[in-house]
């Protein structure tokens, strides 16, 4: 991705602008459990390795990371959403709880598991930690109907003193197209004022409508049209105009992994933005949420789509060189842009 001076002096000045920033983060909170260890050698019970554990940490996924990668942007940050009362659930807000983000809002239902994903990485010597296996902690069920209109209701008190609303839709059940569509409203019946909505939706993309952009990656256009795209760019944009026509988006950010991003928007041409930086990708762990992040907070703050795109390009080009779920601060982004 190529900028001119007055390119970088712009985005620049948009980075500079998320101090003022406050965002609501509506969905599913999900935790990363990260287990370290040392491959000690080879089980006599099964071909397998044994590993000795040195380290653990559990860090925000999903919905939270969105709102953790906000919150080392320094966007103002209130978390709606459910934790289970388990290790999980007390790591992710005590971690929020030292970074100052808001977090009443969130749910703690008694029989609700906090859904966990356990990575273990295991090194040989002085190696690099390679992971070996990944296991999926999961509800038993959504979060009921009763619950998630709650945590609607929460978000909508905010909307007032909100720049923005960021939907992180897992499945889990914290959200759906149809309680952002009572959010939009604010319960009432009548089309009122609201704030950009920007939406990540894993599985069910094609329900929502009305909001202002959303942000899947290209898999998950193909999962929603049960079509194949392949380097077919074309079938990309007939898909996208699909979308923003039926779903009435005022924008579309697909991420096409080393293909880079592709921007849609009603009535123009499609954009198309190379990949920022390195293509020697390190971890691509909650790349997504940090797209999403950054392209909110830059809406939040006023900057055009283009522009919010380009800095989430910029972010997802940074976050995939560091290994783990991770973040990306406002000086490392206004940094990068400025040598880019």
């Amino acid at each position: 991705m190529k900028l001119n001076a007055a390119d970088r002096a712009r985005l620049v000045r948009i980075v500079g602008c998320f101090r003022g920033a406050a965002i609501v983060v509506l969905g599913d909170l999900v935790a990363d459990e990260f287990v370290y260890g040392q491959i000690a050698r080879v089980s006599r019970e099964a071909p397998v390795l044994i590993l000795k554990q040195r380290e653990k940490q559990i860090l925000p996924g999903g919905g939270a990371n969105a709102a953790n990668n906000l919150a080392d942007l320094g966007v103002q940050v209130t978390l709606v959403g459910a934790a289970g009362e388990d290790e999980a659930g007390e790591a992710l807000l005590r971690y929020f709880a030292e970074k100052g983000v808001e977090t009443e809002p969130v749910l703690r239902p008694k029989e609700y598991r906090t859904p966990t994903k356990s990575r273990v990485l295991g090194a040989i010597g002085h190696g690099r930690p390679q992971q070996i296996v990944r296991v999926d902690r999961e509800p038993a069920a959504p979060l009921p109907a009763g619950l998630r209109r709650r945590l609607t209701q929460a978000a909508s008190t905010e909307l007032a003193r909100s720049s923005a609303v960021l939907v992180s839709d897992y499945g889990y059940g914290a959200t759906s197209a149809r309680e952002i569509d009572w959010l939009q409203r604010r319960g009432d019946g009548r089309a009122k004022q609201c704030p950009p909505i920007t939406l990540d939706s894993r599985y069910d993309l094609r329900s929502y409508a009305g909001v202002t952009a959303a942000t899947p990656n290209e898999q998950e256009i193909e999962q929603a049209f049960g079509a194949e795209i392949g380097d077919r760019i074309e079938a990309l944009n007939r898909l996208a105009g699909q979308v923003l026509k039926r779903q009435r988006f005022q924008a579309l950010l697909v991420t096409r992994g080393r293909e880079g991003m592709m921007l849609y928007e009603p009535g123009r041409a499609p954009e198309a933005l190379s990949i920022f930086g390195s293509d020697q990708v390190a971890d691509v762990t909650g790349a997504g949420d940090t797209v999403i992040a950054v392209f909110t907070a830059a809406l939040a703050v006023g900057a055009g789509f283009l522009d919010a795109a380009r800095l989430a390009n910029c972010a997802g080009g940074l976050v995939v060189m560091k290994s783990g779920t991770a973040t990306v601060t406002a000086s490392e982004l206004a940094e990068a842009i400025r040598n880019a």
